[in-house]
C-alpha cells in the first residue's frame, strides 16, 4: 500500500490534531445548554430545537463520507479550512435565526458540515498515514482524549458565557473561537498532498467501499456505532433538561457534562492504550454493556446531585472511548489508504443513531411529557451493541491480486 514519501512528526500531528478536535468537539458538546434559553426566548417547543440538532448529526454523518474522500485524496488541510469557516458561519447564524427552518439550516446543516470537516474522521486519517501501526491506537486515543478535554473545558465556559453575555452573544463568541482551527490546520499539511497531488492506491474509492460494505465485521462496527450515537447524543442534549424537569439546578447539568468530559479524557486514552494490547472487539463489547448497566442504575437509584455526578463520571469513562478503538479496528482490517472515507462511513451510522436519539428525545417528550421510553431504548441498544461487537474479526483483510483473464 502506497503512502506519502515523507510523513509529519508524531508530535506535530498529535498537537495540532488534538487542539483541533478539542475546539470542534468542545463547542458541540455544550449545545444542550442552549435548549431551554433558545426555545423559551423564541417560543419554540423542544422538538424544534431537537430537530435542528438531529439534522446537524445527520448532515455530519453524510458529509463526513465525502469529506473523508476529499481528505484521503487531497489531504486534510483544505477540508479543515472549509470546516472552520462553516463552523463560524453556523454559530453566528444559529444566534440570529428567528424561525425554526432557519435554525435548522444554521445549527443543523452548516454546523453539521463543519463538524464533518473538523473532527475525528479527518484527523484520524492524518494520524493513520503518519503514525506507525504499533502506535496508532494509542495516538487515536490521544486525539479522542483531546476531544474530551475540550468538553471538560468548553461546557462550563459555554455555561458561563450564556449567563454573562446572553445566549446570542455566547454563540457569536464561539464562532470566533472556531476560526482558530484554521492556523492549526497548517500543521496537518501532509507533504504527499501539497499542490493537490494525491497518493496512488491499490484500490479505487469504489473498490474500497464495496469491499468494506460486504465485510461482516464492518457491518457489526457500523451497528455498534449506531448505538453509540443514539446514547451519547440523547444524553448530551437532553440530560440538562431532564435534570431541570426533575427540580435540579442548571449548574448540576453543567457540572455533569463537564464531568463526562473530564472522565472521558481518562476513558478514551485508556481505551487507546488497551487497544494496542487486548482484542478491540472485547473492549467495545465491554463499553456498550457497561453503558447499559450505568443507565439502568441511574434510573433505579433516587435522583440527586450526587447520583448525577456519579453517573456522569462513569459515563465519561465510556463516552467516546469507542472512537479510537473503532477507528483503529477499521485501520487494522482495511489499511490506512482510505481510512478517512471508511471512518466517515462508519461514523455515518453513528450519526443516524445520533439523529434518532436526539429527535426521539424531543418528540417523545412532547408526546408523553417524559424521557422514560428513550432511556429504556438506550439500555436495550447497549446490550445489542455489546453482542454484535463480539462478532468482529480484527485480522487484516486478505486481498488477492488476480492476473487478468484468471
Amino acid at each position: 500500500m502506497s503512502s506519502p514519501s515523507k510523513t509529519l512528526s508524531i508530535t506535530q500531528v498529535l498537537l495540532c490534531g488534538a487542539v483541533i478536535v478539542s475546539i470542534s468537539m468542545g463547542i458541540r458538546h455544550g449545545f444542550g445548554l442552549w435548549l431551554q434559553p433558545i426555545t423559551q426566548s423564541q417560543g419554540w417547543n423542544r422538538e424544534n430545537f431537537a430537530m435542528a440538532i438531529a439534522i446537524q448529526n445527520l448532515v455530519w454523518g453524510i458529509a463526513g463520507i465525502f469529506a473523508g474522500m476529499v481528505a484521503d485524496r487531497f489531504g486534510a488541510f483544505k477540508v479543515l479550512i472549509i470546516g472552520a469557516i462553516c463552523y463560524a458561519l453556523g454559530l453566528v447564524g444559529m444566534a440570529y435565526a428567528d424561525k425554526p427552518w432557519i435554525f435548522s439550516m444554521t445549527a443543523g446543516v452548516l454546523i453539521g458540515l463543519a463538524q464533518a470537516g473538523t473532527t475525528y474522521a479527518i484527523v484520524y486519517g492524518v494520524i493513520g498515514r503518519n503514525v506507525p501501526a504499533e502506535k496508532r491506537s494509542w495516538a487515536m486515543g490521544i486525539a479522542a482524549a483531546a476531544g474530551s478535554f475540550g468538553q471538560f473545558l468548553m461546557v462550563p465556559t459555554e455555561g458561563f458565557l450564556i449567563s454573562s453575555l446572553g445566549w446570542q452573544q455566547a454563540l457569536v463568541m464561539l464562532g470566533v473561537v472556531s476560526l482558530f482551527i484554521m492556523p492549526l490546520a497548517w500543521g496537518l499539511r501532509e507533504p504527499g498532498f501539497h499542490g493537490g497531488a494525491f497518493v496512488p492506491r491499490e484500490q479505487s474509492i469504489v473498490e474500497a467501499l464495496r469491499e468494506a460494505l460486504k465485510y461482516p465485521s464492518f457491518q457489526w462496527l457500523m451497528a455498534g456505532y449506531f448505538v453509540c450515537g443514539f446514547q451519547v447524543v440523547f444524553i448530551g442534549i437532553h440530560m440538562p433538561s431532564y435534570l431541570k424537569d426533575k427540580g435540579l439546578s442548571p449548574q448540576v447539568a453543567s457540572y455533569a457534562l463537564a464531568l463526562i468530559g473530564l472522565f472521558n479524557i481518562l476513558g478514551t486514552y485508556s481505551a487507546g492504550v488497551l487497544g494496542q494490547r487486548l482484542p478491540k472487539k472485547n473492549i467495545l463489547a465491554f463499553i456498550y454493556l457497561a453503558r447499559a448497566v450505568a443507565i439502568a442504575l441511574f434510573l433505579i437509584v433516587p435522583l440527586s446531585p450526587a447520583s448525577v455526578y456519579v453517573f456522569s463520571s462513569v459515563m465519561g469513562l465510556l463516552w467516546l472511548s469507542t472512537v479510537p478503538v473503532t477507528n483503529a479496528t477499521v485501520a487494522q482490517i482495511f489499511g490506512v489508504a482510505h481510512l478517512s472515507m471508511l471512518g466517515g462511513f462508519v461514523f455515518f451510522s453513528h450519526q443516524i443513531g445520533s439523529f434518532m436519539g436526539v429527535w426521539l428525545g424531543g418528540y417523545l417528550y412532547d408526546k408523553t411529557g417524559s424521557y422514560d421510553v428513550v432511556w429504556y431504548l438506550a439500555i436495550a441498544l447497549g446490550v445489542f451493541a455489546a453482542l454484535v461487537n463480539l462478532q468482529v474479526k480484527e485480522a487484516s483483510i486478505n486481498r488477492l491480486t488476480v492476473a487478468p483473464g484468471v
